[in-house]
């Protein structure tokens, strides 16, 4: 793991930018409502616009970690401010930051309380969430890890539905406790290394390589975030009373945070263990697949629905890491980028309606495409996107990670000494279940919400959407149809850290 220092210092500016937002709001007087909004906007576009000056500067072919930054911190304990990128992180980053001044844009009439408080925790949030993509030190990851609860905790236990606070002590509660052991194994990695550096801990991991303890401690605080099944239960409950932008947050950028997790610091610490893992980890996320996808589909609340297809989308994301081969770990970083993207715009979507009618059940909708056409059409594309449309987004990301998986040989694609086929199509086809699954559960909510008469008189004076969602959500339907239709930059920003990370286990799995 090759790093490749910057002189100018890009990766913290990305990072640290939403801090100038968050001191002129602390500054303003509180009742200047509207000047903050627009602070707090101004800044995110500018934090993604600074973003974006990452892609010129990074060399795809290069599987290093780029424009890296790295100062001593604690230099007697082996501890270093470092950052960087790489091709799994780049992604993750860009998404960070596309996301956010949408989401921001689209609290600008939903919230009235406390609104400098709330885009104060927005920026403070974002600052959270890239310091984790881009943090070279496992002490430096941490703080960042356990900052990204903070802000998340007071935007949904103070914004958020009448069972906030359940909702966010829950979701502090189950985050915290699995990151105990996450900061166990930091510690006994960082202090018995002398160490806490990244890439000088995977190039001697030898020593720990293959513990169990150290994988598991790790896992089971990325397992929790992401979250698979069985550790799932915080989600549906976070999801469903956070305010709108929250849910828009957390399913498309702080779920990630479990995924990079595995890849940035499980498999190449960890390389003997995440092959032993390897079948084990695929069946949890098979199950979490084919499970979200059941528990979907009787959802009363349109929120709560979309809120458990996160965990069988994720459960795709789940299996193309753990076939630990460069079509499976491509699919899956794409997919993460796929499923921020589509159940972002989702619960958009749903938060749009919610302002309008106060009510997220199902059973109160019915007939509003003639009501509503603009929001409806939006709707059905963001809809077919979430379900694996061919030609959208969400359809390359599922079919790189199948095809990764069915070619797996961590999980027995091909059997020892013979060209035969092995297991790995079993897992393959109990997967691609959940394919078939998405489209029965996510186009019953279609139809129930959008298709025939209008049921509810309530719904017959529903305006469309206005000028201002139209803007939120477009980007997301743009993105949808450009990852769909030309997912080709996307792979290639990706492929060469993805071989390098399969070249660090694929010894092991050779001779599995």
């Amino acid at each position: 793991m090759d790093v490749v220092l910057s002189t100018f210092p890009l990766v913290s500016l990305v990072t640290f930018l939403p801090l100038a937002g968050v001191l002129i709001a602390l500054l303003l007087p509180r009742t200047q409502e509207e000047l903050i909004r627009r602070v707090t906007l101004i800044t995110s576009l500018a934090t993604f616009v600074v973003s974006l000056f990452l892609l010129p500067s990074f060399a795809q072919a290069n599987p290093a970690l780029q424009l890296a930054e790295k100062t001593a911190w604690i230099p007697q304990w082996g501890i270093f401010y470092a950052v960087g990128v790489d091709g799994l992180s780049l992604l993750l980053i860009l998404l960070t930051t596309f996301i956010t001044p949408l989401a921001i844009l689209s609290s600008w009439s939903a919230i009235k309380d406390r609104v400098k408080e709330y885009y104060v925790f927005m920026l403070l949030l974002e600052v959270g969430m890239v310091g984790v993509f881009v943090a070279l030190d496992l002490f430096l990851f941490y703080i960042f890890w356990e900052f990204t609860l903070v802000p998340m905790y007071f935007l949904i236990g103070i914004w958020g539905g009448k069972n906030r606070v359940y909702a966010a002590i829950k979701f502090f509660l189950y985050t915290m406790a699995g990151s105990l052991l996450m900061l166990l194994a930091i510690l006994y990695l960082g202090f018995t290394q002398g160490t806490f550096f990244l890439p000088d801990l995977v190039k001697g991991n030898a020593a720990f390589a293959a513990s169990i303890p150290l994988f598991a401690a790790f896992a089971i605080a990325f397992a929790i975030k992401v979250p698979m099944w069985p550790l799932h239960s915080w989600l549906p409950d976070a999801h469903t009373e956070a305010p709108t932008a929250g849910s828009v947050i957390l399913a498309g950028v702080l779920l990630k945070m479990g995924t990079y997790g595995f890849l940035r610091f499980n498999l190449p610490l960890f390389p003997q263990a995440s092959i032993q893992a390897a079948p084990v980890m695929a069946v949890l996320a098979i199950i979490g697949i084919i499970y979200g996808a059941i528990v979907s589909f009787p959802q009363p609340d349109v929120k709560k629905l979309v809120a458990y297809s996160s965990v069988s989308h994720l459960g795709f994301v789940m299996l193309g890491i753990f076939s630990l081969n460069p079509q499976g770990i491509q699919g899956a970083v794409l997919q993460m980028v796929n499923h921020g993207i589509s159940t972002g715009a989702l619960f958009l979507l749903v938060g749009f309606i919610y302002e309008r009618r106060h009510t997220r059940e199902l059973a109160q909708f019915g007939g509003l495409w003639s009501v509503m056409p603009v929001f409806a059409a939006l709707s059905l594309v963001a809809t077919l996107s979430s379900m694996g449309l061919p030609g959208l987004n969400g359809f390359v990301g599922e079919f790189t990670i199948l095809l990764g998986s069915f070619s797996s040989n961590a999980l027995g694609a091909v059997r020892e000494g013979a060209g035969a086929p092995g297991t790995a199509w079993i897992y393959t086809a109990f997967a691609a279940s959940g394919v078939i699954l998405a489209a029965i559960y996510l186009l019953w909510m279609f139809q129930r919400m959008f298709l025939g008469p209008v049921t509810h008189e309530e719904n017959r004076g529903l305006k469309d959407l206005s000028a201002r969602e139209i803007v939120v959500i477009v980007p997301f339907i743009i993105m949808m149809f450009v990852i769909g239709l030309y997912p080709a930059p996307f792979f290639g920003t990706m492929q060469a850290s993805a071989q390098q990370l399969v070249q660090m286990i694929l010894p092991i799995v050779a001779v599995r």
